[in-house]
């Protein structure tokens, strides 16, 4: 399975993630303490990404977190985005006082 190099601008930190993988699956790999991992269902929010470059797709998210104008700006839930290639993001919310700790 290909694997695609994932990079936070928050902390500068990489990591690889599958193509079949969501980027928090990935993004958990890095062992850091306090990144959360709700629901991995797309309905908490707490995993919510702003995608800076490089193709990827997402399944189903609720709309009580990323409403249809923030998708189209590239946010995003970690939970349920998958990259089609090599990834540029920052990371919003809790997940971004876990990452800059």
């Amino acid at each position: 399975m290909p694997q695609r190099t994932i990079l936070i601008t928050d902390s500068g930190e990489t990591f690889p993630c599958a193509e079949d993988q969501s980027v928090l699956h990935g993004m958990s790999r890095l062992g850091r303490k306090g990144i959360p991992q709700g629901c991995y269902g797309g309905g908490c929010g707490v995993c919510k990404i702003q995608v800076l470059s490089g193709r990827y797709h997402t399944r189903k998210m609720s709309r009580d977190q990323v409403t249809a104008e923030e998708e189209q700006a590239g946010y995003a839930l970690a939970c349920r985005t998958f990259a089609d290639e090599d990834l540029t993001l920052r990371v919003v919310g809790k997940l971004h006082k876990a990452l800059t700790r």
